[in-house]
């Protein structure tokens, strides 16, 4: 035992010799905290994991630095399927004492064995995902999602009492009884695992019967008694009838108590082992059992997603194909191509492609190659004026017979292909006024106002701008 203040060995003194502080305080303290420890090996050496994780959490409340306790107080954990805690146990372990630390080895052992890493974050990652499915009420996914766990993880208590608890919910009072044996052969004082295995045994016991009252036994021999000096003899009958009968019947009874030894102490012994073999390996079929249900729940809801994604992946390949195969933005890029070729004037008929064209990649078909966009922009860059053009005149013909709605068409048609023509933005401001769609006025006014300043148009923008504004 060192000094707490300079770092000296204490002798048998309550003071320090070295610089004499007062250590008799600091001396009960680290005995109570060793003898804490001790305690604690005890009980695991002993498989009381309850009770060693309780003693050795009393060391380190006394002494914080007791390597020794941390580290085994790890091991516990470890050995309770406790992981995650085993681990933060080891690491501030390993900052106590950063050299001649076993909890080196402890921590090396888990995080350079990668499988043995993935395989503790799936089990955190699907015991939490078990407890997510008790608080909805879906037990028998979580019962799946616990099996699952103890496949990869054995020795977690938490995961046996959880699926003890669900099997007790569904009274399945045999599969209970079986995880919370588990429970005992790991840790056999843990108390919620009591707790729960006494109101398993109270279910599984029959009620005991009422003995039959036992039967008294009469003597009815007959007896002869004479004098034989000062001692009385007392002699049954049947010895009078001879010697010969009497060992038959000894013989005959030594016989039947032979017996009797064999089917009451011989038997009993041998069934006993015989049904302990078979409970074991009905015990090691039913964990495989387990294992492979698991296994097969999880590979049908594998298949089951795979089935929707493909589903829905040829909804999306359909949606993308036209009835020929091909993708339908690059048909009616072609036919675009094809219309302006073969008569250029008709530009609406190129101009009704085009739109089809932004209707498919509005739907969502916009993975288009290199060459289509080239081609795309091209087309729009040549016809682009003359499209608007023709949409212009109809919008604006359509705006002088105060049909509103052709006109909005039109005139948005105009502008999309050529940003320049004020006049479409203009008048398709005055159609949205008219139309009673007040914010889309503004807003097209506005760019009116900043896209053509100093024009006509955009002192008329301002003047309705602001008598929209002051209307409201």
């Amino acid at each position: 035992m060192i000094c707490y203040q300079c770092g000296c060995n204490l002798s048998e003194h309550d003071f320090c010799t070295s610089c004499g502080a007062d250590v008799a305080l600091y001396k009960k303290i680290m005995y109570i905290s060793n003898r804490f420890y001790n305690e604690g090996l005890e009980r695991a050496n002993v498989r009381d994991l309850t009770g060693a994780i309780t003693s050795l959490r009393q060391s380190l409340k006394f002494n914080k630095n007791n390597v020794e306790a941390r580290n085994l107080l790890g091991l516990v954990y470890f050995e309770t399927g406790e992981v995650v805690a085993a681990l933060s146990e080891w690491v501030i372990s390993k900052n106590l004492r950063p050299k001649k630390n076993i909890a080196d080895d402890y921590i090396d052992m888990i995080q350079t064995n990668q499988n043995r890493l993935d395989a503790i974050n799936q089990t955190i990652k699907k015991y939490n995902q078990a407890l997510t499915y008790c608080n909805q009420d879906s037990l028998d996914l979580a019962v799946i999602q616990l099996r699952k766990v103890l496949s990869l993880n054995p020795r977690f208590i938490r995961a046996h009492q959880l699926l003890a608890l669900l099997f007790i919910n569904n009274e399945e009072w045999e599969k209970a009884k079986r995880e919370l044996t588990k429970c005992i052969e790991i840790d056999t004082n843990n108390i919620a695992t009591l707790r729960y295995l006494k109101e398993v045994d109270e279910m599984l016991m029959p009620e005991d019967g009422v003995k039959n009252p036992s039967k008294k036994k009469h003597k009815s021999e007959d007896i002869v008694k004479y004098q034989s000096g000062n001692e009385t003899i007392i002699q049954p009958v049947n010895m009078k009838e001879g010697k010969g009968v009497t060992s038959l019947l000894n013989l005959g009874l030594g016989m039947l108590i032979g017996v009797a030894i064999a089917v009451f102490l011989i038997l009993p012994a041998r069934i006993q082992t015989a049904k302990a073999s078979v409970d074991e390996n009905l015990r090691k079929v039913s964990e495989q059992s387990d294992a492979k249900t698991a296994t097969i729940d999880e590979l049908q809801l594998q298949v089951e997603q795979l089935t929707e994604s493909n589903n829905n992946l040829q909804q999306d390949l359909e949606a993308y194909l036209g009835t020929d195969g091909t993708l339908r933005s690059v048909d009616s890029l072609m036919k675009a191509a094809g219309a302006y070729l073969t008569n250029p004037e008709e530009v609406t008929v190129v101009a009704d492609y085009l739109e089809e064209i932004e209707t498919q990649n509005a739907e969502g078909e916009t993975n288009n190659s290199e060459a289509f966009e080239n081609l795309y922009n091209t087309l729009l860059a040549l016809l682009g004026p003359d499209i608007a053009k023709s949409y212009y005149d109809d919008g604006y013909e359509a705006y002088r017979q105060e049909n509103y709605a052709d006109a909005i068409a039109n005139l948005e048609k105009a502008y999309k292909y050529d940003a320049n023509n004020g006049d479409a933005l203009y008048n398709l401001a005055n159609s949205y006024k008219y139309a009673g769609e007040q914010a889309k006025a503004k807003e097209a006014y506005r760019q009116v106002i900043e896209l053509f300043p100093g024009t006509e148009k955009a002192r008329k923008s301002v003047t309705f701008l602001e008598e929209m504004e002051n209307a409201q």
